[in-house]
């Protein structure tokens, strides 16, 4: 009997360690300059090719959005100082189209990646999903530099937070104790 269960115990690790290898979805995502990026949900996070190693903050925006708007220059701020070890992406999700957020990004001035819904509609799927998201905007999803989220918030929130914020997710993992 002891035998039968320690088998059952390995084969149920093995499944649960096969099962967390799998991504949860894949999906890409296209800015406004062209580039396509490769998104793959993970159990914690996403992993978004090209932005490994560094924090993520993931904004869901709207055009026509006045905190939304007013975040933009903090954004601004925030890419400039951290421009190696952060990437800002913004998904518009108020119906810009690919050709108006490419303007309105323009025209704000917004030296980060900026994406529309519409190039991105799967991405937006899955955080409504995963993070019980319901359109409120600006929505930000802040992820480690593991990609494991660590942080989801409904609402603005002042340059001074986003660097603080910044600052707690770039620290090393402390190493796991043996």
């Amino acid at each position: 009997m002891k035998k039968l269960l320690t088998t059952l115990l390995l084969l149920a690790l093995t499944t649960f360690a096969q099962a967390a290898e799998k991504p949860l979805a894949q999906m890409t995502m296209t800015d406004i300059t062209g580039k396509t990026y490769n998104v793959t949900g993970t159990e914690q996070g996403l992993k978004i090719e090209g932005l490994e190693g560094k924090v993520i903050f993931l904004e869901f925006f709207g055009h026509n959005c006045p905190p939304c708007l007013a975040s933009i220059p903090h954004l601004i701020d925030l890419q400039k100082k951290h421009q190696d070890k952060l990437a800002i992406v913004s998904i518009e999700v108020q119906g810009y189209n690919q050709k108006q957020v490419t303007s309105f990004a323009k025209e704000k001035g917004m030296n980060y990646i900026v994406v529309s819904e519409e190039t991105a509609s799967q991405l937006v799927s899955y955080i409504q999903q995963r993070a019980q998201w319901r359109g409120s905007i600006p929505f930000l999803v802040a992820m480690d530099t593991n990609g494991d989220v660590q942080f989801v918030q409904a609402g603005m929130l002042p340059e001074s937070s986003l660097e603080e914020l910044f600052t707690q997710l770039s620290k090393p993992k402390a190493a796991a104790k043996k």
